[in-house]
């Protein structure tokens, strides 16, 4: 650690400069594109004008966050085979919002996922809950970028004091409410699709150093990654991290079906299918977005094995006890290693393009939790629809300043959290609240507003909860209260528990309901889903 931090600190004016470029190019083309925001369309939806390609380029910047880039790197570089999961897991999920809700939500929604929920039920109610469920998911992921962005920033300045992580949170939490209010939906798309193309790039480049270096034989570096490890063989096999105990192997499974289900009823995912046209523009953006994201995972195995074979999990460690910062480590090696002009080069680059791709996540999160505020929350439950659309976007302004307020607060408790485990926390809270009331919405003729109701706020509650009382909160080294304890429930993942929850609490809801759901109405919502015929 005191290595990099003297490098870091010996080309500080390097590092600030290119920071410097990233933010004021990526705060440009936000104001360019708030001058082209007209209307309501223009800041929820990007006045749909996105192509296919577009789209999958941005929803590929949203997708592929500090979580990817940093946390699963690091995941890879401490636990091997065991690390590389949460890539199979964050690709796979996308076969999900391919085939099941891509097309239909496109045809269904305006601008938020509770459009899509409210079309055959009461608004009111199913809103609501809607609402709440969008901003506390994008509340847990905004958590991981932040929490990034503080471990990033520490080590580039080369302070090892919570003050520095402190301040780089509320940097970017003040940031991101300005990409959002300047630019919305047009803004942020610009800055996530530039943040893609750098991002792939920066990865591609070190996939090919990492390689060069083992003379392009994976072979050869994951048997150097092995050894680097002081686990062996091991490394390289299942059950480096999910596999001593039983509780770890349930845990694993958890893992799983959160990474596969939580994409579906990702709020900031699912509102970026109303930036193009089309049904079959959304079709094409989503496999646009699973060849381009699939390529950038099978790239994380060279960074997070050539961080575990250049670096070694002992200095990973000393920097970031999570391992957020590995494939910063890495690019520093690769340059030359710490105190040389090269390394100190390729860390400012590498780690620009990751504070980039914070930037962009969080600028996405913020205004889908903004837009559901203030179009849900605001326009449709508090005003009952009687609000103009400039009124509308003034609140969501002021809903993102919030929001960030909040996120910022959090996040200063969260730093010692690995980021992908954060945002796997979110997809477990997406698929256990969103994905069960969105399908029953799409595909179960008997739902009813109850019904919707129920699973939202059973999924909701169960998963936050689980969360609160797992290793993840207490009881652990790196939890987020380590000296308190009050963990009664052993996962470190709640997917496996409410998941169930919500569907089932979603099926009770609806046959105990009394008021029967309008069959005419699920007739409408299925030819508009399947057909595009009414959609906005």
């Amino acid at each position: 650690m005191n290595l990099i931090a003297s490098s870091a600190t010996d080309h500080r004016g390097l590092t600030m400069t290119l920071f410097g470029v990233f933010v004021l190019a990526t705060l440009g083309i936000t104001i360019w594109a708030g001058r082209q925001t007209k209307d309501a369309a223009d800041f929820y939806a990007g006045g749909r004008a996105f192509s296919g390609f577009q789209n999958g380029l941005a929803i590929s910047g949203d997708y592929m966050s500090a979580a990817s880039f940093l946390g699963i790197a690091g995941a890879i570089a401490l636990f091997g085979y065991d690390g590389f999961l949460y890539s199979i897991g964050f690709l796979v999920a996308w076969l999900v919002a391919l085939l099941l809700v891509a097309e239909p939500l496109r045809n269904s929604g305006r601008y938020t996922m509770a459009d899509v929920l409210a079309f055959r039920m009461r608004q009111r109610p199913v809103r609501t809950a809607a609402g709440i469920s969008t901003i506390v998911v994008s509340i847990f992921y905004l958590l991981a970028q932040m929490v990034g962005a503080g471990s990033l920033v520490a080590l580039l300045l080369g302070v090892s004091g919570d003050a520095a992580k402190r301040w780089t949170i509320v940097a970017v939490g003040a940031l991101m409410v300005l990409y959002v209010a300047i630019g919305g939906m047009k803004g942020t798309t610009w800055v996530q699709i530039v943040k893609a193309v750098l991002l792939i790039a920066g990865t591609a480049l070190m996939t090919v150093l990492v390689l060069a270096k083992y003379h392009f034989n994976l072979s050869t570096l994951l048997g150097a990654a092995a050894d680097a490890s002081g686990k062996a063989n091991a490394f390289l096999e299942p059950g480096l991290k999910y596999g001593v105990t039983g509780t770890s192997k349930l845990d694993f499974l958890s893992l799983g079906l959160a990474l596969v289900l939580g994409t579906a009823g990702l709020p900031h995912i699912l509102v970026r299918f109303y930036t193009v046209p089309t049904a079959k523009a959304a079709r094409k953006s989503v496999l646009w977005a699973i060849g381009i994201i699939g390529g950038f995972y099978l790239m994380t195995l060279a960074l997070g094995f050539g961080a575990a074979a250049l670096v070694g999990p002992k200095a990973i460690k000393a920097a970031n006890a999570a391992g957020n910062t590995a494939a910063p480590q890495l690019a520093e090696q690769l340059g030359g290693g710490p105190g040389t002009t090269g390394g100190a080069v390729l860390l400012a680059v590498i780690s620009a393009v990751a504070f980039a791709t914070i930037l962009a996540v969080v600028a996405g999160l913020t205004l889908a939790s903004s837009a559901s505020f203030a179009h849900d929350l605001y326009a449709n439950v508090i005003r009952r629809g009687k609000v103009s659309e400039r009124e509308e976007v003034h609140v969501a302004k002021w809903a993102a300043a919030g929001i960030g307020a909040v996120a910022i607060v959090l996040s200063l408790f969260a730093d010692k959290l690995n980021a992908a485990a954060l945002v796997a926390l979110a997809f477990a809270v997406a698929a256990s609240a969103n994905l069960p009331t969105l399908l029953y919405s799409l595909f179960w003729k008997r739902f009813t507003t109850t019904g919707a109701v129920s699973s939202v706020y059973a999924g909701l509650t169960s998963s936050v909860a689980l969360v609160i009382f797992s290793p993840v909160v207490s009881g652990g080294k790196n939890s987020l209260f380590p000296h308190s304890d009050f963990q009664w429930f052993p996962l470190e993942n709640p997917g496996l528990v409410s998941i169930p929850v919500g569907f089932l609490a979603g099926w009770v809801g609806t046959v105990l309901s009394r008021r029967q759901a309008d069959p005419a109405k699920y007739a409408e919502l299925e030819v508009r889903s399947l057909t595009g015929l009414g959609a906005h």
